[in-house]
């Protein structure tokens, strides 16, 4: 079933645009306008990840319970995971 999702809403969506369901739509608007500053460099090798420290502290002024702010913490890790894939794609 999830792979026939995919398959429509790849179809349906334009190439530049990526289509977020709602119910990730807070963590990954939290990624977008947070996290973008707070990437780990590795010298000449590009980003090696998140500064946790400065995007708990961003999590923290939201003032969410600590059950979403542990959600949105690992859902900010799969992007990061994500996002690295495509950084380092060779």
């Amino acid at each position: 079933m999830a792979g026939k999702l995919a398959k429509h809403y790849a179809q349906q969506a334009p190439s530049d645009e990526v289509l977020v369901w709602p119910e990730n739509l807070e963590s990954v608007n939290f990624f977008l306008e947070f996290c973008q500053t707070q990437w780990r460099s590795g010298g000449m090798g590009g980003p090696t990840g998140l500064d946790y420290t400065a995007v708990l502290a961003c999590l923290r002024t939201l003032g969410l319970a600590r059950d979403k702010r542990d959600a949105m913490f690992a859902d900010v890790r799969i992007m990061e995971g994500a996002a690295l894939s495509v950084i380092h794609a060779k």
